[in-house]
């Protein structure tokens, strides 16, 4: 249950039936010392002052209308106004072993149904993936599993730029060398760089890439054999480090550019009708209302050149209407980084006025920041280069067999190499799913694979204690599903109402697309778990009832660990 959702709407009844107008929202907040309560009422002052009340006498009347006798033990009123409330033990464990048989831990809101495209990873085409992919692919990948939890319908779209003028700078190098396409997708990015440089020498090359561009777009049998094979090795390559990376995305998720390429022709055709595209000496354009270029002119969007070769703009248009006409889209979540902010709006823009998508569809663009070096600058090679994906992830692998290692010297080589790969995975994309997505972080190895502090690593290591503990008690808790929690300590009775937060934590993630959330609250039951078990004894107690009570807490924690992690898409380990 979302506790704070429930409490809530109770105590604006409340207020209501107290004479507060509606518009005074409930502000309900966790008591930051554990002696005024568990959970403090905050709106009523500004109500107070509304209603030229005395704030304490105003609050008196609301917790007069309050009905919560059997979930608060107590209510205490400071002089400011403030309503302090106090949940009752037996009513808590009600709700633990509510827990203790439901099928999404304790989620219980309705939600409406909807189909959502969720557009991540996005790599290049002829070349391989660097670390500035990383962001969107394993916040996409979250984001995707968070959104199928709750009950949605996701389609996964790994939009990939398939039709492009690197083709045709590629396509035009190969077709001069006379070379045939039988080699690695490091090979093929050498050729791309070398394609690229000849493109910005040489007119005379630029002119065949352009013209091989357009015959790749009218599906000249020659360009599309080339294209081919340049598209399959670069994501055959990808699917292999999405497998490594535990991320779900697989050729059926590929939608390239040149799907949408046969729509274009019409799409083109009916801007121009109404009066959205206009014909600029050859060149079609989409003048973009209220936003100027540095210049103070008008922007505008080009969507056809004068050779007939179409743009980027073109293709995500066509996408879009695609994706609501095929797929019935509701929502459409663009993990994309926040330079393409003012792009996407424009197209989103675009798409409204030509009337292709409803007014209720949400098109949202959910930009993330940069990864940095510990100078605050892009985080690349010493020699500028951006960092191979691939590395990045082979690296961790290494650090965290290390780390494996001098704990446990004599550990069996296999299952040294399943545990190094789930805790180097883990540590690499809970580092970058723990920080808000709006904002840059500074990669380092030493925090990422740390055993304390914010860092999957030490999560991991919190279920591994679960799991021992309930490993070594050897109980079926099921016979005890009835058993009331007896709360001795502060310790198992905090952990316990910090599992009701599970269900608006993830209403968040869902509605805002922030993932860090999630991480942040893992952790913190992770804390609390920590400071239980060192400071409670649970199996070693003859007052059964209490060691079952403990049990249940122990086995809710792993529940969740195990269910959070695979949300941020990160195997948990049993032993370290």
């Amino acid at each position: 249950m979302n506790i704070k959702k429930f409490l809530s709407i109770k105590i604006h009844k409340s207020m209501i039936q107290s004479g507060i107008p509606s518009k005074y929202n409930v502000i309900l907040r966790p008591c930051k010392k554990k002696i005024f309560g568990n959970y403090q009422i905050n709106g009523i002052i500004s109500a107070a002052i509304h209603l030229k009340m005395n704030p304490n006498d105003l609050a008196k009347k609301v917790v007069k209308n309050l009905k919560l006798n059997n979930i608060l033990s107590k209510i205490t009123i400071s002089q400011t106004g403030y309503i302090n409330f106090f949940l009752k033990k037996k009513w808590l464990s009600n709700q633990i072993n509510l827990l203790m048989i439901s099928k999404k831990l304790g989620l219980t809101e309705n939600i409406i149904f909807k189909n959502i495209v969720v557009d991540y990873s996005s790599p290049n085409i002829a070349k391989e993936m660097h670390v500035g992919h990383l962001r969107s692919t394993i916040i996409g990948d979250s984001m995707v599993r968070i959104l199928s939890f709750v009950g949605h319908n996701v389609i996964k779209s790994n939009h990939i730029g398939d039709w492009g003028t690197q083709f045709g700078m590629l396509i035009a190098f190969l077709k001069l060398k006379n070379k045939k396409i039988d080699f690695l997708l490091s090979d093929i990015e050498k050729l791309y760089k070398q394609a690229q440089k000849k493109y910005v020498k040489d007119i005379n090359f630029t002119k065949l890439a352009k013209y091989y561009v357009v015959k790749l777009q009218q599906k000249d049998s020659s360009c599309l054999k080339i294209w081919k094979k340049i598209v399959n090795i670069t994501m055959n390559y990808n699917y292999q480090l999405y497998n490594k990376l535990n991320i779900k995305l697989t050729h059926r998720d590929t939608m390239g550019e040149s799907k949408y390429h046969d729509m274009i022709p019409n799409i083109i055709k009916d801007l121009k009708k109404k009066g959205i595209a206009v014909n600029n000496n050859g060149t079609i354009m989409i003048p973009i209302k209220g936003i100027q270029n540095k210049k103070g002119k008008l922007m505008a969007i080009i969507i056809q050149k004068q050779d007939g070769a179409y743009l980027y703009a073109t293709i995500d248009i066509a996408c879009i209407k695609y994706r609501y006409d095929i797929f019935k889209a509701d929502r459409i979540i663009y993990y994309v980084d926040s330079r393409q902010n003012q792009y996407l709006n424009q197209i989103f823009q675009i798409v409204r006025n030509a009337k292709y998508v409803p007014n209720n569809l949400q098109l949202e663009h959910h930009m993330f920041g940069m990864i940095l070096n510990k100078n605050n600058k892009p985080f690349k090679t010493r020699e500028g280069t951006n960092i191979k994906l691939n590395y990045l992830i082979d690296e961790s692998i290494i650090r965290a067999k290390n780390i494996i290692l001098k704990k446990n010297p004599l550990i069996k080589t296999k299952i040294l190499e399943d545990l190094s790969k789930k805790i180097g995975i883990g540590a690499i994309k809970y580092a970058d799913l723990s920080k808000n997505r709006i904002n840059n972080y500074i990669f380092s190895w030493e925090k990422m694979l740390s055993l304390n502090g914010n860092t999957s690593l030490y999560i991991q290591y919190a279920y591994v204690r679960a799991i021992s503990l309930l490993k070594k008690a050897n109980i079926n808790l099921n016979n005890f599903l009835n058993l009331e929690i007896s709360f001795i300590s502060s310790y198992e009775f905090d952990l316990a109402i910090s599992f009701l937060d599970f269900e608006e934590i993830i209403f968040k993630i869902v509605n805002k697309g922030i993932p860090h959330l999630l991480c942040n609250w893992l952790y913190k039951i992770t804390v609390l778990f920590s400071s239980f078990y060192e400071n409670c004894n649970i199996l070693n107690i003859k007052d059964i009832k209490l060691k079952i009570s403990r049990l249940k807490i122990v086995f809710l924690t792993s529940l969740f660990l195990k269910q959070g992690l695979y949300l941020l898409g990160i195997d948990v380990i049993k032993k370290i």
